[in-house]
């Protein structure tokens, strides 16, 4: 006996986890490997020896990482790793020979590099110390967190600075900052110190080679004064005006602390500086003693001098702070500040010691657009500098976190055009003035509707600019449309509920709001539309597994069936016969379903030639195919009747041969034919009436002449019974000299009087003759001797024509019998 030998399907080689070939099992990668790097060799064999083909996919909505060359099994990296991001990948790695295909999941491993910095957790920040701590104790704790793992994971601190003065210290390990022991802060010295902390990581390999990474910070220390010191004038050194020295005198006398003599030649000079003048007019007593030789003092006399002291322009202005001059000034404050407001803690005077027009200048600030402005704008000798807020908006830590003017002050009416300058730095600090922002107003996802429950839809992006905790950025998503669906919080990532069952014939949109919210309630919404993709999951089905349709030569019958997938191409319908007995007899429309005979069959004879019996009933076996993929059938028994057209010819019998599968088109077309003949009813009678109504013109009142009736009869067809009853004709009224003596009668004296009859309406064609049903097989054959027949049993049916033609006589009658009244009076 001849036996099938058996196929067995491949498998891989399992080398375990330190091989670099098999079946990625327990394979692990380093995050740092690039892009484009062989990472891997699938190997496995059949035991028949055939050739295998490896293959690689990841689960939908998942990033590619790796690509496979189906022949030799290389896998090379093709997407970056990040471990922090994703630590695991989940891979379906298959083999087949052809006919067996066997898939494996494996787990990759992605292994840490040291690629990530210390992240501060509460940096920057500011600090309120008093000036009263004690050495030692802990003034702040810094936080920072490296993501890595192992050395590359641990954190030291230290504080950055060359200063040998720094008043503190920190702890590596802890990250606490002291004030180092022997150190005492002073208020009225330092208000502000300014710390940077670096935070370092332990260090690791990243793309081969160690590396050590490290971010810094800003601690800003603000010292609170304390009651230690006794008052002091504010302002200080107070200035008065400067007077220059014209020319010395030179007489021996005492010194009296302003002026001093030289005692040889009489030599007056000047001892104090010229900001310690306070008169511009001094008067000097000098004494001339004579000295004998033993150096006594003789007769001496008096005499006054008087010294008057002329300015000249011989200082520039100066900036002041509250220790002496000085040109730099710095601050730090939040962003943002009230339109208006003082910044307080820049201390600045300016001083010209000169007097009058000399000490005379401008003062303007110059720096990054109009933020702040300068009081007062003109100075005379002295001043208080105050340095206001002009544009609040403008001062933002996100677009500055320093400022930099430049203080000017100018002589205005001087040819020396003397001038000083000072820097004013502003530190800026954060607050929380912005809303978390999507990347997107909207966003637009598409799933299919098969996915499992906790499929991944969409990732949304906010990005909030402030720093630290007012930066962080919370997801939530909202409205009617959201019950399908979760976010995750932190990674804003949508999934599906773990229930949900996603069905596009039942629901194929949804859309619902996602908001980002920071940690003080700022948020924006961003909209999201969610569209289920169809997957061809319905088969096309027939009202019924059996179908019975009766068909007239030379014309078609229609079959259709109906699938109830919600997108082309998946509820596309193609029809074709399976089986038809007898053979090759039939065709079908692909698209329509119509079932036509080959035009060959022209004839009842030939229908009974092929099928050798009277009975002309053939079954037929039709299939309907959706055009998706994989592609849905389905079959049904078509039972045909096949029977001759009929011998009724003319165009409108054509008509309804076309149309006897389309009821709602034969309808609309007698419906149209009964409208024309209503329009064409009304016209005649319009005509009419206006005919008469010319043709009856009001004659003189006569004597009225009766005269014996004259009988008529009407036309009735031939053939008609009882014409006698059928077609009456009415006695008629004439008068001899008066031809309209029907409209001057009146009511009272016409016992035998007759309105005129209405015009009558033009021939209606018999009705039209009813479809047959598929039952029937003989149709309905014209007469061509029968004549109009007339039925008295049926009473008339009053239509909207007999109606409109009422209604037109009776107005002609009252108007004729009003104009007959008007003639008598």
């Amino acid at each position: 006996c001849d036996v099938t030998q058996a196929d067995y399907a491949p498998y891989f080689y399992d080398n375990g986890a330190n091989s670099n070939n098999g079946n990625m099992a327990l394979f692990s990668l380093s995050e740092d490997t690039p892009v484009g790097t062989l990472v891997y060799i699938l190997n496995g064999t059949d035991p028949e020896g055939q050739p295998v083909r490896y293959g690689l996919t990841f689960e939908p909505g998942s990033k590619e990482y790796f690509q496979v060359d189906s022949k030799t099994g290389i896998l090379t990296l093709a997407e970056e790793l990040d471990r922090e991001v994703q630590d695991e990948i989940e891979v379906l790695v298959s083999i087949t020979d052809g006919p067996n295909k066997v898939v494996e999941r494996v787990q990759v491993f992605v292994m840490d590099a040291n690629d990530e910095r210390p992240q501060f957790h509460n940096m920057p920040a500011i600090v309120d110390v008093p000036e009263s701590t004690s050495s030692g104790k802990s003034i702040y704790k810094v936080w920072a967190v490296d993501m890595d793992t192992g050395s590359g994971g641990s954190v030291t601190y230290f504080l950055q600075s060359n200063d040998a003065q720094v008043k503190f210290a920190i702890d590596r390990h802890s990250g606490i900052v002291r004030l180092k022991p022997g150190m005492t802060l002073d208020y009225e010295k330092a208000t502000t110190h300014f710390i940077t902390v670096v935070a370092k990581d332990g260090g690791g390999i990243y793309n081969g080679k160690q590396q050590v990474m490290s971010s810094s910070a800003t601690l800003t220390i603000n010292v609170i004064d304390t009651q230690d010191t006794p008052p002091v004038f504010i302002g200080t050194p107070y200035f008065g005006y400067v007077y220059e020295v014209s020319s010395p005198v030179s007489f021996p006398f005492l010194s009296d602390g302003v002026f001093g003599i030289n005692k040889t030649n009489g030599c007056i000079t000047l001892r104090v500086y010229p900001a310690h003048l306070r008169k511009e007019m001094f008067n000097i007593k000098v004494k001339a003693s004579e000295v004998n030789a033993d150096g006594n003092l003789m007769d001496s006399s008096i005499a006054t001098v008087t010294i008057q002291v002329v300015d000249l322009n011989n200082h520039p202005p100066t900036f002041y702070g509250e220790n002496g001059p000085k040109n730099m000034f710095e601050l730090t404050m939040y962003e943002h500040p009230t339109d208006g407001e003082i910044l307080r803690g820049l201390k600045i005077s300016v001083n010209d010691s000169d007097q009058g027009a000399n000490a005379k200048f401008n003062l303007r600030l110059v720096g990054p657009g109009r933020m702040l402005h300068v009081v007062p704008q003109t100075v005379l000798n002295e001043a208080q500098v105050s340095i206001l807020v002009e544009n609040s908006s403008a001062i933002d830590y996100e677009k500055f976190h320093m400022l930099t003017f430049k203080l000017l002050a100018v002589e205005i009416d001087t040819p020396e055009r003397f001038s000083a300058t000072a820097d004013i730095v502003i530190h800026l600090l954060d607050t929380n003035d912005n809303a978390p922002k999507f990347s997107s107003d909207y966003y637009i996802a598409r799933i299919p509707e098969n996915s499992p429950g906790g499929s991944n839809v969409v990732s949304v992006t906010a990005v909030d600019p402030d720093s630290g905790l007012w930066g962080e950025v919370k997801y939530s998503i909202h409205g009617s449309g959201s019950d399908m669906f979760l976010i995750q919080s932190q990674s804003g990532i949508i999934y599906t509920q773990p229930w949900a069952s996603l069905d596009a014939e039942v629901k194929s949109k949804f859309n619902f709001y996602v908001k980002a919210e920071d940690t003080e309630g700022k948020y924006s919404l961003a909209e999201v539309f969610v569209t289920i993709l169809d997957l061809n999951d319905h088969a096309p089905e027939f009202n019924d597994n059996f179908l019975e349709k009766t068909m007239v030569i030379g014309a078609p019958v229609k079959i259709e069936a109906i699938d109830d997938d919600a997108e082309e191409p998946n509820n596309v319908i193609e029809y074709s016969i399976m089986k038809a007995d007898p053979d090759n007899i039939f065709d079908i429309d692909a698209d329509t379903g119509e079932i036509k005979l080959k035009s060959f069959i022209k004839s009842m004879d030939i229908v009974q030639n092929i099928t050798k019996q009277k009975d002309c009933t053939w079954s037929v076996v039709v299939q309907a195919r959706d055009r998706g993929s994989p592609s849905f059938s389905t079959t049904a028994m078509v039972k045909i009747d096949i029977t001759e057209e009929t011998q009724l010819n003319g165009p409108f019998v054509s008509f309804l041969m076309q149309s006897r599968d389309n009821p709602v088109k034969v309808l609309g077309m007698i419906a149209g034919f009964i409208c024309i003949m209503v329009v064409v009813t009304v016209l005649i009678s319009t005509i009419s009436f206006l005919r008469n109504k010319k043709s009856n013109k009001i004659l003189p009142s006569r004597r009225i002449i009766r005269k014996r009736p004259n009988h008529r009869r009407q036309w009735a067809p031939k053939g008609t019974d009882n014409e006698d009853e059928q077609f009456h004709v009415k006695e008629e009224i004439n008068a001899a000299d008066n031809v309209n003596c029907n409209n001057n009668m009146i009511p009272q004296y016409q016992p035998h009087y007759y309105p005129p009859p209405p015009p009558c309406a033009p021939f209606i064609p018999p009705p039209l003759p009813c479809h047959h049903t598929s039952g029937e097989r003989n149709w309905a054959r014209s007469n061509s001797s029968g004549s109009v027949a007339i039925k008295p049993k049926k009473k008339p049916i009053k239509t909207k024509e007999s109606q409109v033609n009422t209604a037109l006589v009776s107005e002609l009658k009252m108007r004729l019998e009003q104009r007959r009244l008007a003639n008598q009076y």
